[in-house]
């Protein structure tokens, strides 16, 4: 089992397999995709061959990641290879959704477990103002068939303060009758952010004192869960989870490494800088990979440093997916 000095172990791998995003996001790229490093992506091949190491080293669980991973044709070959991986329980997907009633139905026959996909609010005009698309009806859609499908969703959300109680209103409406779990994340400050990030955090604490007024109840998190605290009602289908990276001990249940599209370990979201495997990652070589991965984990910090404002090499969430 791969663990760090501070006992974590890490069953879940991030595996970013794009920076590029077609959406503009107002909180990460508000003026759309501008590629910043012409490093070669990993191809399926390669990709097949991080998932391989990290499984070696005890990884029960990989989401494939971005940007916007629809963006890549192969995206079901990702899955596919993923989930014949001896060792990997669960595939999971991050999306905009921009695609999904195209596209689910590869993921599903490919394999796909599970889905996350970014809905910042159900208003129509809002969301398209957020992501610069008005596409909600078609992303909605696309959950839709996922759940029949029998792939379990989760909608993330991130918390910003303006129109927050109203937000939180039209979701807890659609949760009612809704089986998926909405999962609110914090604001982050990333590199290009600074200003936005001033006028929009809102902490999370401020939404789960009102769901523990409101009959909320904690559920156990699975050993290979992300950091979300997850809820559930018994007036309510669906759940809510809470990421909330600036309460105090978050780092201290870590259970995630993060590989960027360009093949370089990040043991933190935050670190100042990433660890490049690329050539042992085109090598085919995942044992080598392996040997290199726990070499490298030594070195990962107790803590982000968020609350002193150090966002390490992180200009925005695309770059690595959040």
């Amino acid at each position: 089992m791969l663990t760090d000095n501070l006992g974590r172990r890490f069953y879940y791998l991030r595996l970013s397999v794009t920076d590029a995003c077609n959406f503009r996001c107002s909180y990460c790229l508000p003026n759309g995709y501008q590629p910043t490093d012409d490093s070669p992506h990993l191809t399926a091949a390669d990709a097949a061959t991080v998932v391989r190491a990290f499984a070696s080293l005890g990884t029960q669980k990989v989401r494939l990641t971005g940007g916007e991973p629809s963006l890549r044709a192969d995206l079901p070959e990702m899955i596919a290879a993923s989930k014949e991986t001896p060792g990997i329980r669960r595939v999971a997907v991050t999306s905009n959704g921009y695609k999904l009633p195209k596209v689910i139905d590869s993921w599903h026959q490919a394999g796909l477990d599970q889905l996350n996909i970014s809905i910042d609010t159900l208003q129509r005009a809002e969301f398209a103002e957020f992501t610069g698309h008005d596409c909600l009806p078609r992303v909605l859609d696309g959950i839709e068939r996922a759940r029949d499908l029998g792939v379990t969703v989760k909608v993330n959300a991130v918390l910003l303060a303006d129109g927050a109680e109203r937000r939180l209103g039209e979701f807890l409406h659609w949760l009612r009758t809704t089986p998926v779990t909405l999962r609110f994340i914090e604001l982050m400050r990333t590199g290009d952010n600074r200003n936005y990030f001033a006028s929009n955090h809102l902490r999370g604490a401020t939404i789960e004192e009102q769901l523990l007024r409101d009959g909320w109840q904690l559920l156990p998190r699975a050993q290979d869960a992300g950091p979300a605290r997850e809820y559930q009602h018994p007036d309510y289908r669906g759940r809510i989870g809470l990421i909330t990276p600036y309460s105090k001990d978050f780092c201290a249940s870590c259970n995630r490494l993060r590989v960027s599209a360009q093949g370089r370990l990040h043991l933190c979201l935050f670190a100042d800088q990433g660890q490049d495997l690329y050539q042992t990652i085109r090598s085919g070589d995942s044992d080598a990979l392996a040997h290199q991965v726990r070499e490298l984990i030594g070195g990962k910090a107790p803590s982000h440093l968020l609350q002193q404002e150090q966002v390490g090499a992180t200009r925005n969430l695309a770059m690595l997916g959040g």
